[in-house]
């Protein structure tokens, strides 16, 4: 054991020079050449690092709250013309029955939907935090300056019990159409993948007999 320690504490002792006598191999920095001592030809190394793919989702809307997804393939807008169209494509419906409907079509059909529904929830909670938002400091507003804390709960709780009741209606549409075109939109995914798996099988070379 004291010749282990006397070793170590020879390793570690400085000479003259200054320089350590301990010295740990020194990784060679990205995008360096590297020449070796029996060549005089240098190579470079670098790393190779894979673009990730795959949905991504944003911090949430600080009105809405609702947490906006990046597609990794979202649908890129046509882009602008001189020439205006007499029609606008949302007058034009796909027959989803029809079979020339193909796969391609299914799966921009689908990302379109999807990307519709986001819309809509997006829309409706920032409009009707909006308008929360706006009627609850009115309420608090009204109150006088000397208000204690319980007669501000006491309008809050008379405020949130008739703001439910006035938002009913729409609340209740909106829900109705969410599940409405979720139920659409989960119907559609599943003709994507049959459709994706149906020309998977279509394309098979044929094995010689």
């Amino acid at each position: 054991m004291h010749a282990f320690k006397q070793t170590m504490a020879s390793s570690l002792r400085l000479s003259h020079s200054g320089a350590s006598l301990l010295r740990l191999p020194r990784r060679a920095p990205v995008n360096t050449p590297r020449c070796s001592s029996s060549s005089t030809r240098c190579t470079a190394r670098a790393f190779h690092a894979s673009t990730t793919r795959g949905d991504m989702v944003a911090p949430p809307d600080p009105i809405s709250h609702m947490r906006p997804v990046i597609y990794d393939n979202p649908v890129l807008p046509v882009p602008a013309s001189n020439v205006r169209h007499p029609y606008s494509l949302t007058e034009f419906k796909v027959d989803d029955d029809s079979d020339a409907v193909g796969s391609g079509d299914l799966e921009l059909q689908f990302r379109i939907m999807r990307q519709q529904l986001d819309a809509l929830h997006q829309n409706f909670w920032f409009d009707h935090n909006t308008r929360f938002y706006a009627a609850r400091a009115a309420v608090l507003e009204s109150l006088p300056e000397d208000a204690s804390v319980r007669d501000k709960e006491e309008a809050l709780s008379a405020f949130f019990r008739q703001w439910v009741m006035q938002e009913k209606e729409d609340t209740d549409a909106y829900t109705t159409e969410w599940r409405r075109r979720n139920f659409r939109l989960i119907s559609l995914s599943a003709r994507v993948a049959f459709q994706k798996v149906k020309t998977r099988f279509s394309f098979r070379p044929k094995s010689s007999s």
